[in-house]
């Protein structure tokens, strides 16, 4: 086989890059996620564009940093004319299509303004970020956001589960010792089983829907995004899940003391806020953790199953399959609850790539130490299929020489950044909506952070201080240090694709080409 034909997309949300037994877990037993690693390449040094679900996403999905994209937190949408992975694909024939969340957030004024209707077959696509919703779930309750019917909540009342909101009352609460419903957005209640049935749980539904369109898909090449919801909060296991880890199966927390003494003003802002304050005590640590724990075992159970499927329709040998997530979470590191800053185990993910091509031979089941990030993914699946790279629109960088072991020079340093303005750490420290942006770059060694609205730094030494537990962003012998790393922030920042619209080749083809069109300038 020349090259793969199908795509199998799988994204877990929320779920950490050292929570996979491939990745040194020494309790949470991964088998079918590590056979993946084992027939691809795991590649360890992997980061999101941003730590959040929406923007992260919009940047996996198009290539594009948020800067670039503009889609720079949840429910914030990509603007019409965005092209995405189902822009880049369809083309050529291949359907490209959903299980699970996007949280793609139509742009309505955009679609409004140029007359498109959301019920046309494009104004669908576009609303929907280029996947057709072949089961689109993104693990919310209803509200004005996502429209009074889950489809989630469909199914669970076509099983026989009651009320206005099954998704909350059944999938993501337990039940108390008077039959009462204990919601599982109180962590106090993570210990408890979900009072759904394991195999109506979420992961297990949209698993099966995976399955469904392995079975119904045909000769026609595809493209499956299997996205899960969990482990993303709220951290709540169907039984048998709920009871497998206990405290003493836990990674050790990696916080100290003084990361409390004079923190950076954005840092100190986030840690007082609710999630941080709970997952900075130790006691809900190690009661929510097994939890988590619990789910991400339940994900790795249905990605065999998915797999199987895979294999059974004779799909196994030209299907591209690609694991990973779309952000970390801190689970009490660093003092810090949830996402959104740039430790390693907010920003850094796993992500498992598997060529089923003869040319990936021989790089299987190695680990690649290079720096990767998200918008590498859309490069990468087009260059896998075949087809030409955009590269005045796309910001990543194909992975396929990596994937077939081909030298090639690489890339310095990974990016990525935050808007922070939807949080209530922005009033804690006083700021309008524009001034709360920050940004990482990531090299081999260090990790600088800067923030728009103060001139205060975060600087750590990678090498020396791999738990990022002492700033050395105030630091007079590191001065120079952090002076050419903001160069480099600088240079990332300037190297933005923003014409999109004409390509490099047509740019190239029309350089010095006005006196040919009969424009002369300037001549005596």
């Amino acid at each position: 086989m020349a090259r793969p034909r199908n795509i199998l997309f799988i994204m877990a949300d929320q779920l950490r890059w050292d929570y996979l037994s491939c990745a040194g877990h020494p309790a949470l037993h991964t088998p079918h996620i590590d056979a993946l690693a084992k027939r691809g390449v795991r590649f360890d040094r992997a980061f999101v564009q941003s730590p959040v679900c929406g923007p992260s996403r919009m940047s996996f999905y198009t290539g594009r940093t948020v800067n670039s994209h503009g889609a720079t937190w949840n429910f914030v949408p990509l603007p019409v004319g965005e092209m995405t992975l189902g822009d880049y694909l369809r083309p050529s024939g291949m359907r490209v299509a959903v299980a699970g969340k996007t949280h793609v957030f139509a742009d309505n004024e955009g679609m409004a303004r140029v007359g498109l209707a959301r019920e046309s077959e494009l104004g669908l696509s576009i609303a929907e970020g280029g996947f057709a919703p072949f089961e689109r779930d993104d693990g919310e309750h209803p509200d004005k956001r996502t429209g009074p019917s889950l489809r989630y909540n469909q199914y669970l009342r076509a099983q026989g589960y009651d009320g206005d909101n099954p998704w909350h009352s059944w999938a993501n609460s337990a039940e108390g010792p008077e039959g009462e419903v204990l919601s599982g957005w109180s962590l106090r209640h993570a210990h408890l089983p979900a009072r759904v049935a394991e195999k109506h749980s979420e992961t297990a539904w949209m698993s099966e829907r995976a399955i469904d369109f392995i079975r119904e898909s045909g000769a026609r090449p595809w493209l499956l995004h299997l996205s899960y919801i969990k482990p993303h909060w709220p951290y709540i296991a169907p039984a048998p899940y709920h009871a497998l880890y206990g405290a003493e199966a836990l990674l050790p927390v990696v916080k100290s003391a003084a990361e409390r003494v004079d923190p950076h003003p954005v840092y100190g802002a986030f840690m007082a806020m609710d999630a941080a304050q709970a997952f900075g005590r130790d006691e809900v640590r190690d009661h929510v953790l097994p939890a988590y724990m619990g789910l991400v075992k339940q994900i790795d159970d249905h990605v065999g199953r998915v797999i199987a499927a895979l294999e059974e329709a004779g799909r196994l040998d030209d299907t591209v399959i690609v694991f990973t997530s779309d952000h970390g979470d801190y689970l009490g590191d660093h003092w810090m609850g949830e996402k959104e800053l740039f430790h390693e185990c907010s920003v850094r993910i796993p992500l498992i790539i598997v060529d089923p091509s003869a040319a990936a031979a021989a790089t299987r089941g190695t680990v690649d130490h290079r720096l990767v990030e998200a918008i590498d993914l859309v490069p990468t699946f087009l260059d896998l299929l075949g087809q030409s790279l955009p590269t005045h629109r796309l910001e990543g960088r194909s992975l396929r020489p990596l994937l077939h072991g081909e030298a090639t020079p690489w890339r310095a340093c990974v990016f990525s950044e935050l808007d922070f303005a939807f949080y209530k750490a922005r009033l804690t420290l006083g700021l309008d909506v524009q001034q709360a942006r920050c940004w990482m770059i990531r090299t081999e060694r260090w990790k600088y952070i800067a923030f728009k609205a103060f001139d205060r730094a975060q600087l750590f030494d990678l090498e020396n201080d791999p738990d990022e537990l002492s700033d050395l962003g105030q630091s007079a012998a590191h001065a120079p240090i952090r002076a050419a790393l903001q160069a480099m922030l600088f240079k990332r920042l300037a190297d933005r694709r923003n014409r999109v619209t004409v390509s490099d080749a047509d740019v190239a083809a029309r350089t010095d080409g006005a006196r040919s069109n009969g424009v002369i300038i300037g001549e005596w």
